[in-house]
């Protein structure tokens, strides 16, 4: 709150609203309404006291309420984060979140790992220490994400092409790789997803790097717009940055096929595109580390300079731990070693260096046979439960669905989400009447559904489908 003193001789900037007076030690009703003084100041926000001085003169104290945030618009609310608070906040029993993507149980609780929990026993037991960590971050963490990004025995990881460094996430990754391109290809622009993961835009805007979209999704087959997205690639200027995800498309779930890859990757190459994808389930998707990273490496394999941002969120569950990596491929080791260096630069003022538990965890589950061999089964029993929810929700459709309408687009999309093809209105029905949360653009979590409450969501979904229009 900013406050001034006024005196009543000399109350200067309020003289439209108060009379200058002189006070001879008496007060003067005529000269001085303390009552609309009042009035006019309330109107202004402004709280007034009064006190009396031994001269006989009357001091004003104004205090004004005027805030140095008056400029500060409310922020609107995360469009899935804010999905949580609402379902947090309903009572009723039937209640579903598939708004954000977290794994859940059949129980419908959150899930740690057992192989984390191995992982963290282990440090308790060497005593590992809470040291800052190196601008770049752990070394043991960066050297295992890139053999499980590329593949141990790749010759750009033996030739020391990759420039990797740890980053805060999938989110923190991007935003610096995002910095990154802003300093050193200023006049790039980055082709998204239509549509994408809510946030990339947000992390593009933030860093001030100017993007476009290429389309991808096509609502009347609720497939891959396959054509309208080579064409898009095509038709943007030479030298512009295309973000891919490497597997499981969030929000759709919808992957190109193995050929489709392929002539993705002739296009790009054609235009002399930089690809930068976003592999944010590795091995959650289809339950294989390798194949859930065949894009990024049939990419790497053409020898292309490219850039790649990891997250550990879904496929070890370190939702909290804020884990990831951004890696860039480079033509030589000396381009490697400099690239590296400005993105350590960057990182510096940015968050200075990146937290170490997750980073010990991955490192720990990744270097120890035993342990990886475990997570392997882990990352395929929970990718399995999704797809029996999956297959279990389009039998549920099918046989209540009278209309004779085709589910059949549920079981080929991939990964933890669905996109349903339903619209704002129909996914306002799910919430106001069947209290399912969702996003606003039809995505439904099925990491968040259980096998026992397909039946009900699939009476939602019809429901909403045939009668909102």
């Amino acid at each position: 709150m900013a406050s001034a003193m006024f005196s009543m001789a000399s109350a200067k900037s309020f003289t439209s609203s108060v009379a200058r007076a002189n006070y001879q030690g008496k007060l003067c009703s005529a000269n001085f309404d303390v009552s609309s003084i009042n009035h006019t100041f309330k109107k202004k926000n402004v709280n007034t006291l009064y006190r009396a001085q031994n001269s006989g003169g009357v001091t004003m104290t104004v205090a004004v309420n005027v805030s140095r945030f008056e400029g500060v618009t409310m922020a609107p609310p995360d469009p899935i984060l804010g999905v949580s608070e609402a379902f947090k906040a309903d009572t009723n029993s039937m209640k579903l979140n598939l708004g954000v993507g977290a794994y859940r149980t059949e129980e419908l609780q959150p899930y740690v790992l057992n192989v984390v929990k191995k992982a963290e026993n282990l440090m308790l037991e060497r005593g590992d220490n809470k040291e800052y960590l190196p601008i770049e971050g752990l070394a043991a963490f960066n050297r295992a994400t890139a053999e499980l990004l590329l593949g141990a025995d790749n010759p750009v990881i033996k030739q020391e092409r990759v420039a990797t460094v740890q980053g805060l996430s999938g989110t923190g990754s991007l935003r610096l790789a995002a910095a990154f391109i802003q300093r050193y290809f200023p006049d790039a622009k980055v082709l998204i997803s239509s549509p994408t993961w809510g946030n990339h835009k947000n992390i593009f805007n933030d860093a001030r790097v100017p993007w476009s979209e290429y389309r991808y999704y096509d609502p009347k087959t609720v497939g891959l717009d396959f054509d309208g997205m080579i064409s898009d690639i095509k038709a943007a200027p030479n030298g512009s940055f295309v973000l891919l995800h490497g597997c499981a498309h969030n929000p759709t779930g919808i992957d190109p096929t193995s050929e489709q890859w392929e002539i993705i990757a002739d296009v790009i190459q054609e235009k002399n595109h930089i690809p930068f994808f976003d592999v944010a389930y590795q091995g959650f998707a289809s339950g294989s580390l390798d194949e859930d990273a065949s894009s990024v490496r049939l990419f790497v394999s053409r020898g292309m300079e490219l850039f790649v941002a990891q997250s550990y969120s879904k496929n070890l569950g370190l939702y909290a731990e804020r884990i990831g990596a951004v890696n860039v491929i480079c033509s030589s080791s000396d381009a490697a070693a400099r690239v590296k260096s400005q993105l350590k630069r960057l990182a510096r003022p940015m968050y200075s260096n990146p937290p170490v538990h997750g980073a010990r965890i991955v490192a720990n589950v990744v270097g120890d046979p035993a342990l990886f061999s475990e997570w392997k089964s882990e990352m395929e029993f929970m990718a399995g439960r999704i797809k029996s929810v999956r297959k279990r929700l389009f039998e549920n459709l099918s046989q209540k669905d009278k209309s004779g309408k085709d589910w059949s687009f549920i079981l080929k999309q991939i990964g933890m989400f669905s996109f349903t093809g339903l619209n704002k209105a129909q996914s306002d029905n799910m919430t106001n009447k069947w209290h399912v949360y969702m996003t606003k653009d039809g995505r439904i979590s099925l990491a968040g559904l259980s096998l026992s409450k397909c039946e009900y969501l699939a009476d939602a979904i019809i429901d909403s489908y045939h009668n909102v229009n």
